[in-house]
């Protein structure tokens, strides 16, 4: 007869069944459930009650809720002709977060899910059941400190499960590279050369400065940073530094975006208008000789030119003869044109007409042949440093 009992009741419920039912008794290590058709009640051990830990099974269940959980094991005591169903709330939740996972995983898309603990790997998330995002999945920026996500509810992607070792990873930096691509799109779309925006120093390297202009690195090369010669990056600008940039130009296929800061401040030559004036006799540095005369720096960046016929009272067939780069001399301005920011200078003006200059030049310098001769110096001898950083 026990034989013909327990035959019927496994052929009523059976292990792996899903059932549902009604709680009766909330005890400190189980939950009581009345099970809809079953023989005997059910019994929910507080660790089957949830995907999360609880101290206490009122933490998610009360008396008279609706739950559905899975048939785990059925005792039957012979003796007392009585029974139980061992039930798994946890499991069945486990089941459904794993095809709600597989889900968003199958269609790539965003989910939300608070962060319930910070560990030294990462953030351990609520998606259902117990979530992982990695450190390195955290986000596309480095972050020293987790913790500023506990709590926090966060978007996040599914990265990969495994059913079968109970693991589930997941990427809030998938998010952000996401939202930084279409972010990077719309800003590429809106910028024109010639714009004039705000940005971040956000790196320096050897050749220039990369500023982050809303979510896109620009380069400013290290010819852009100043009107002066620039040595090293470090010495104009740092990281976190906020500047403004022109854009030079944007090239939208290869997502590169050519900055000027130089473009954006005075010219020298802006920096001395009103400062000197024609006649004015003032000391310079020879910093460049050419076959046509020499150019003296008069102020920083400030360069003005010197003809050959200007140096001396005397004929000199190369300006080498009297003057070296880095020698100080005088000089008479004999001519500024604010419109083409050019400067003529004289030495010879300046000097006695009995006096000559002396040269401690011990080499002889040699200089490329000007097809238009010594009197007409082409555009780039004029104005030399001027252009030396463009690229022609």
């Amino acid at each position: 007869m026990t034989e013909e009992f327990n035959e019927s009741m496994i052929n009523d419920i059976k292990e792996g069944d899903k059932v549902t039912g009604e709680v009766q008794q909330v005890e400190d290590k189980q939950v009581v459930v009345h099970i809809n058709g079953g023989k005997f009640n059910g019994i929910i051990p507080i660790s089957q009650l949830s995907t999360h830990h609880i101290e206490n099974p009122s933490e998610v269940v009360k008396v008279g809720d609706e739950v559905e959980a899975y048939v785990t094991k059925i005792e039957f005591d012979e003796e007392n002709d009585s029974g139980a169903y061992i039930l798994s709330k946890r499991q069945l939740e486990t089941e459904k977060s794993y095809e709600y996972l597989q889900e968003k995983l199958d269609n790539d898309e965003v989910i939300e899910a608070e962060v319930t603990e910070v560990v030294k790997g990462g953030l351990v998330v609520d998606v259902g059941q117990r979530g992982f995002v990695p450190a390195s999945l955290i986000s596309t920026d480095f972050i020293e400190d987790f913790s500023v996500f506990d709590g926090q509810t966060i978007r996040i992607k599914v990265e990969e499960l495994d059913p079968e070792n109970n693991r589930v990873i997941l990427s809030r930096k998938a998010v952000e590279q996401a939202e930084n691509d279409v972010k990077k799109a719309l800003l590429l779309e809106s910028l024109s050369e010639g714009d004039i925006i705000e940005g971040k120093v956000a790196r320096l390297t050897n050749f220039g400065a990369f500023i982050d202009i809303g979510g896109v690195d620009g380069l400013v090369h290290v010819s852009e940073l100043s009107h002066k010669h620039v040595q090293s990056p470090e010495e104009v600008v740092s990281v976190g530094d906020v500047v403004k940039v022109k854009v030079k130009s944007v090239e939208k296929d290869s997502e590169r975006i050519s900055l000027s800061i130089k473009d954006t401040l005075p010219t020298p030559f802006e920096n001395i208008k009103g400062k000197y004036h024609e006649n004015d006799i003032i000391e310079g540095t020879v910093v460049r000789l050419a076959n046509f005369g020499a150019f003296v720096e008069i102020a920083p960046a400030v360069q003005g030119l010197v003809h050959i016929s200007e140096i001396d009272h005397k004929h000199i067939g190369s300006p080498s003869e009297v003057l070296e780069p880095g020698q100080q001399v005088n000089v008479k301005i004999l001519g500024i044109d604010e419109d083409n920011e050019r400067i003529s200078l004289s030495i010879k003006a300046t000097l006695p007409k009995e006096n000559v200059i002396e040269s401690d030049a011990s080499t002889t310098q040699s200089y490329l042949d000007d097809d238009n001769g010594e009197d007409n110096p082409t555009l780039g001898d004029v104005f030399g440093d001027k252009f030396k950083d463009l690229k022609l």
